[in-house]
């Protein structure tokens, strides 16, 4: 009832010219939070309001009702407060020694993505089956379940209709006719949309945007809600209505812009704590996927699919993020096309493998349909659109569980003994045994922590709203958190690869192989954070072979690195009826993993940022873009859920048709090595440090940072220099 009341009552905004219309707040770029997932205290909204980069400004009315009733009422009751007081003492060691982080300790399970079924159902369809469901249901629980499903679309249809009346209410005092007539048009949508099917290009996305604010105010889900594979989802309304001539070219194009302009208006949730103080970006990794391939199975580019490049490429905005789909079936126009968008530099779209996409969702137990239906969201993940909880636990911080072994348990920051004392060490394989069993450890601490906040998600927080688009919810009469959905997969996400890689490579060569450094110098050397010792520095970095250079001496080692974190993790089971999967992505936590892991064997200071997704490290891989893709294509990829490889380019490799064709070759060759996913900054380091120096002349400068993109200019300094000391290849 909540949910219902706050639909009923949310402040209409329909601005001027706005074709596709509703928002989260009472207009543009306002944001809503919830203190019933995580409080806000006054200092974080002090903080909110006034941090020079990515502010909220936080009005005066706001700071009192805060102050006078909502921190008194929610203080004590928040979802963040009852995970962190339901954790063991290991678990809070691990978490605050910058072991692991969590997810949903300021947001809720979600990061999912919507089907085909609302183009061709409008809720008016399933609430009949969920009534039909009520009514065989003998449960008391399910029955209250199935109550609030029907209840939440109910809401839905009213939001939506209130924007109908808001409409209704603005053509008749609009002097204008043109737009009077626009406003009765929009009347007419949402009254149609989404009580009933889509019957047009235009209330088709109308009718997802409503279902987007549904979920999206519903809770704060991690990431946010996606429509997919929105050029497969539009192209019968697109094709339909052109060969009718009720829809000209021109007219989807504006349509599509003003799609874009709603996904830019809505500014991801501010967090709380330290995370409000270090979050840079307003991003809420909406992706919506291009081409692949239909359902049964054939090249799925189509006439929509050229369309929203166009609009990618004449939008330039950081919301939502694109991706396309590359599969054996698509023609290179395609990916050719793609990759001039990727040459103006603002890193879109990220580049998936179909076929491995499809072999990931296999390995886990998808059918064949489903997986084809399926498609990658947030930053890079894979899952089974309309039909999977697949949520995001947290990133793990692979680089920390090595120094760990390093030290016997013992965290160097703290001093405290976080991990078991696993001993000394006479070889390299006692060193990477003592290794395994830390992260045995610290992943069994995370899962046992991860299967009590699905339990208090699934007591406290349902989603009866996001339950009723994934199947098999309303015909189970269970909630999206409760194990509702077809499938039900949990992510950790591995930090620090190519770091950890690095540090093996060279404590294997220098101490053990070569015995240049016996471990205890090396012990020392790296408790000093290499003061006095630059000459051991610079053997570490510069005499130690290094993973990203086709070098099978490192990859090896970072393949022996992936194997463990996959067995330590992959199969065990969580509380919905699936299983844990590993991811390989940082998105920025490779700053702050960085910052509290100490000086590394590969030759890295203390605090530095550490390597992100299976890139390999900053400035390590000496050898062109062909080695890195041969060095990450020597992992399995389709024992993940996704990968993130970022490659940096300068403009001029790019420049020529020759250039452009090369990188079409490139993607095409990764991917039948088996890689994952790829994506592109384009851009020289002369111009990222210009823009640091000066950043009012590059306000508009946007980088790929992780599986977002963000403007340069907006990022934290650290974040700013770990972008500038990414390798930029200058060949192909």
């Amino acid at each position: 009832m909540a949910f219902s009341y706050i639909l009923e009552n949310r402040t209409i905004y329909i601005g001027s010219g706005e074709l596709i219309v509703g928002e989260k707040g009472h207009s543009p770029g306002a944001v809503p939070t919830y203190p019933e997932l995580c409080c806000h205290t006054l200092e974080d909204l002090r903080i909110l309001d006034s941090r020079e980069k990515i502010p909220y400004r936080v009005p005066s009315e706001v700071f009192d009702v805060y102050s006078e009733e909502i921190i008194p009422f929610w203080q004590g009751r928040t979802m963040r407060e009852a995970i962190l007081s339901s954790m063991s003492s290991s678990w809070l060691d691990a978490y605050s020694a910058g072991v692991f982080t969590e997810f949903m300790e300021q947001r809720s399970p979600g990061h999912t993505v919507l089907d085909d079924k609302i183009y061709r159902h409008g809720l008016s369809f399933f609430i009949s089956r969920a009534e039909g469901r009520l009514q065989s249901e003998t449960d008391v629980s399910r029955q209250a379940e199935l109550r609030a499903m029907i209840i939440s679309m109910k809401a839905v249809i009213r939001f939506a209709e209130r924007h109908g009346e808001k409409a209704l209410d603005l053509a008749d005092s609009e002097a204008d006719p043109a737009r009077a007539s626009e406003l009765r048009a929009i009347a007419d949508r949402c009254f149609n949309v989404p009580r009933s099917a889509p019957g047009t290009f235009c209330e088709a996305l109308q009718y997802y945007w409503f279902v987007h604010l549904g979920v999206t105010q519903e809770l704060n889900p991690w990431d946010s809600f996606c429509p997919g594979k929105l050029d497969h989802h539009l192209y019968p309304f697109y094709s339909r209505e052109i060969a009718s001539g009720t829809l000209t070219r021109e007219s989807a194009v504006e349509l599509l812009e003003c799609f874009w302009i709603k996904f830019n208006n809505q500014p991801a949730p501010p967090k709380v704590g330290v995370t409000a103080a270090e979050s840079s970006t307003y991003t809420d990794f909406a992706q919506i996927n291009l081409g692949g391939i239909t359902p049964d199975g054939l090249n799925g580019v189509n006439d929509v699919t050229w369309l929203l490049l166009d609009v990618i490429e004449e939008m330039r905005l950081l919301q939502p993020s694109s991706s396309i789909q590359v599969s054996v079936l698509n023609p290179d126009s395609f990916v050719l096309r793609a990759a001039e968008i990727i040459r103006t530099g603002f890193g879109q779209p990220s580049v998936f493998n179909t076929e491995m996409v499809i072999k990931e969702l296999m390995r886990q137990g998808k059918t064949l349909a489903d997986a084809r239906m399926g498609g990658t969201s947030g930053c890079v993940e894979t899952g089974a659109f309309g039909r999977e909880n697949y949520s995001l636990t947290g990133y793990f911080n692979l680089t920390k569980i090595l120094e760990l072994a390093l030290y016997r348990g013992l965290d160097r920051r703290t001093g405290k003994q976080t991990g078991p004392d696993t001993g000394a060490f006479s070889s390299y394989d006692d060193l990477f045994e003592a290794f395994r069993k830390q992260l045995e450890h610290f992943t069994r601490i995370k899962i046992e922590g991860n299967r009590k906040i699905e339990e208090l998600y699934s007591r406290n927080m349902p989603a009866p709203f996001l339950s009723c688009l994934i199947d098999d919810c309303i015909e189970r009469g269970l909630d999206y958190h409760s194990g509702g959905a077809r499938y039900n997969s949990a992510y950790i996400q591995g930090v620090g690869l190519g770091t950890i890689t690095d540090s093996l490579s060279s404590l294997k060569t220098h101490v053990f192989d070569n015995g240049t450094l016996s471990m205890d110098e090396m012990l020392r050397v790296l408790s000093n954070d290499f003061a006095g010792s630059e000459r051991i520095r610079q053997l570490c970095l510069n005499v130690t072979p290094r993973y990203g250079n086709d070098d099978d001496r490192a990859d090896s080692l970072m393949n022996d690195v992936f194997l463990a974190f996959f067995n330590a993790v992959d199969g065990k089971p969580n509380t919905r009826g699936g299983e844990y999967r590993i991811n390989l992505l940082p998105t920025t936590c490779h700053v702050y993993f960085g910052s509290v892991t100490g000086a590394t064997p590969d030759g890295r200071h203390a605090g530095k940022p550490l390597s992100e997704g299976i890139s390999p490290v900053q400035g390590a891989d000496r050898k062109g873009p062909t080695a890195v893709l041969c060095s990450s294509a020597k992992m399995d990829h389709s024992l993940t859920g996704g990968t993130l490889l970022n490659q940096r380019f300068t403009p001029e490799i790019l420049s020529t048709a020759r250039g452009m064709s090369k990188l079409v070759h490139l993607i095409r060759a990764y991917f039948r090595m088996g890689g994952h996913h790829i994506q592109f900054n384009v851009v020289d380091s002369e111009t990222l440090r210009r823009a640091v120096a000066d950043p009012m002349q590059y306000r508009d400068l946007i980088v790929r940072v992780a599986g977002y993109s963000d403007y340069f200019c907006d990022l934290s300094p650290s974040l700013q220099s770990e972008i500038i000391s990414r390798t930029a290849h200058s060949s192909l």
